[in-house]
């Protein structure tokens, strides 16, 4: 079984993913990751190479990112990594760092929106880019040729020795979290004159330097890694801002709080009056919005919102967005009404990354609240996203609800249907011919898909349609059609 999924390795601390399987998981990716990031070395860089290879470490607040972030270090200096430890930060922080600190890889110790018994051990190769396939491929070989027994992390006396450089140094450097944060600021006031964020005019009222000013936000944190800084940041962008989800334990985060459950947030922004609120997941590589009313912006609308801007300003890359296959049909006739051109790929953000870098393109995301900026970011960026989101809404005079009815969300049903081959399912005639029978009987008022789930063992049906009680109808007779065949 593959260990790496479609973001790192997850799974139940301390039981599927344990301080044993993190050790030895740090020493194949640094031996993988040290070895290919010295290859690129220039003949000129390497005369003032460095002895031994460096990394970034952080984590998120729950309890197990301690001990597990005790193992990757320890996995990492015993094969002769010297690692600069960040402390609680978020996912993106860690990216940008591997990148402006020049070091060889990055590693981020968090499950992101999943409860706190989850924990996950993410990597960015130099540059703050996540790892290709074969990459995660070559790293799980190299654990499994340190085992006797080739399962990960067994057997005694299977560590390498004394590296010839020496052991790694251990250094701590949560200080560098200064440096993110002035970066993303930086996004705002080093903007192009008569711009704010990414796009729109600046008002004479709002100086490059507090682009939010007058704005009053709610921001929810989710108890998780964007606690500290988030709040920081828009306060220092201009906003009146209003924290909740930063009193971490341990074991609260994502608990009834942060962008997958957004109640708190809209009771507070309606009984506060605030002008918006703004929601992280646990590792602050996302984000969703509500308006004054409480109404949620979800990640579709806030693609769209900063679709448009850039594409006013000229700053669109080839006219076009990218978005995954769960995009509501609502944002595609938004974008097509907008004549910007959108590139569909599979759902997660790695596929989003490889179609914005294969054709040149700035921005895309998905409806769970993942944008990627990538003029601004290697990765999803939830901190970057809401800064640019309120930047943009500021330097308009327009409020969220506003900026956010560019988008009439068409309804979605989706059904998860478990207990079926999805091999099978996905090789029917039956289910092919259904599909297409419901793709007809939609026309242009409607979207059908079918497809495996990635993460377990489902098939997922979705259906758009302008006709909720259609969409109902149809989405149940594919799901039965699923469990027919499959």
């Amino acid at each position: 079984m593959r260990l790496f999924g479609t973001d790192g390795v997850r799974g139940v601390a301390g039981r599927d993913l344990d301080s044993r399987l993190a050790t030895t998981l740090a020493a194949a990716a640094a031996y993988v990751l040290g070895r290919a990031s010295a290859g690129r070395q220039s003949p000129a860089s390497a005369k003032s190479a460095r002895p031994r290879p460096v990394a970034v470490v952080g984590r998120d607040p729950r309890a197990s990112g301690e001990f597990l972030e005790a193992a990757v270090v320890a996995g990492l200096a015993e094969t002769g990594v010297d690692v600069r430890r960040l402390g609680v930060i978020p996912t993106p922080g860690v990216a940008y760092l591997t990148d402006v600190l020049d070091t060889d890889f990055g590693v981020m110790l968090s499950a992101s929106h999943n409860p706190a018994p989850d924990n996950g051990i993410k990597f960015f190769a130099r540059g703050g880019v996540k790892l290709a396939d074969e990459v995660e491929a070559e790293i799980e070989a190299r654990m499994a040729a340190a085992s006797p027994d080739g399962s990960p992390g067994s057997g005694p006396g299977s560590g390498p020795g004394i590296p010839p450089a020496g052991f790694g140094r251990i250094t701590d450097a949560a200080g560098e979290a200064e440096r993110y944060l002035e970066h993303l600021l930086n996004t705002v006031r080093l903007a192009d004159a008569g711009s704010a964020g990414s796009a729109g005019s600046a008002s004479s009222d709002r100086p490059a330097e507090r682009p939010l000013a007058g704005w009053r936000v709610v921001v929810d944190c989710a108890h998780g890694a964007a606690y500290a800084l988030a709040p920081r940041l828009l306060a220092e962008a201009g906003a009146e801002v209003t924290a909740i989800g930063v009193e971490p334990d341990g074991i609260n985060i994502n608990e009834g709080c942060g962008s997958t459950s957004l109640g708190a947030l809209q009771a507070a922004v309606v009984e506060q009056g605030a002008d918006a609120g703004i929601a992280y997941d646990g590792d602050a590589d996302r984000c969703l919005a509500v308006d004054a009313d409480g109404q949620v912006i979800d990640g579709d609308q806030i693609l769209a919102i900063l679709a448009l801007a850039l594409n006013k300003a000229g700053r669109l890359a080839g006219g076009t967005v990218v978005a995954t296959v769960m995009a509501n049909l609502g944002f595609r006739l938004a974008m097509r009404d907008a004549g910007i051109d959108m590139v569909e790929t599979p759902v997660g953000d790695r596929y989003l990354i490889a179609a914005m870098l294969d054709g040149k393109y700035v921005l895309g995301g998905e409806q769970s609240g993942h944008i990627i900026m990538l003029d601004h970011s290697s990765t999803g960026d939830g901190m970057l996203t809401s800064l640019q989101l309120l930047a943009t809404a500021a330097s308009t005079g327009q409020s969220l609800a506003e900026l956010g009815s560019v988008l009439t969300r068409v309804p979605q049903v989706l059904i998860n249907v478990h207990g079926v081959n999805k091999q099978q399912v996905v090789a029917s005639d039956e289910l092919a011919a259904a599909v297409a029978d419901a793709t007809s009987q939609l026309g242009d008022s409607g979207r059908v898909l079918v497809r495996p789930s990635g993460t377990e063992p489902a098939v997922r049906v979705m259906v758009e349609a302008v006709d909720s009680a259609q969409a109902h109808e149809i989405a149940d007779r594919l799901a039965e059609v699923v469990r027919n065949v499959g």
